[in-house]
């Protein structure tokens, strides 16, 4: 299961990874997505989140986003998140618009499930 929120801004998105972990998500399986590789990683080191790597997307998936686009980086990311084709699309448009996404998961099984 995950939990996804669309917020305008870094505030937002501190604000609202406190609420997934008040709500019994763990900081590791909480990500944050921005177009701006640099916000996005600011904002993972500001909230001490997860990160989404070869842990969570597997060895094929994590070299092969060394040459993709960044939207097709950020799809790939969500989807080895759990997202759907179509939900990795749907909020890769968001965050073409400047907004951020917080996801949360409470993947019990771990990421291996995932390789």
């Amino acid at each position: 299961m995950h939990k996804i929120e669309v917020v305008e801004n870094g505030l937002e998105a501190t604000n609202k990874t406190t609420e997934f972990e008040n709500e019994g998500f763990s900081k590791d399986n909480i990500y944050i997505f921005s177009h701006d590789k640099n916000r996005s990683k600011d904002l993972t080191d500001a909230t001490e989140t997860g990160s989404v790597g070869m842990e969570e997307q597997g060895v094929v998936d994590s070299v092969g986003n060394l040459l993709r686009e960044r939207g097709d980086e950020l799809r790939s990311k969500m989807q080895a998140l759990g997202l759907s084709e179509m939900e990795a699309v749907q909020y890769e448009k968001v965050l073409d618009e400047g907004r951020v996404v917080v996801i949360a998961t409470d993947n019990q099984e771990g990421p291996e499930h995932l390789l």
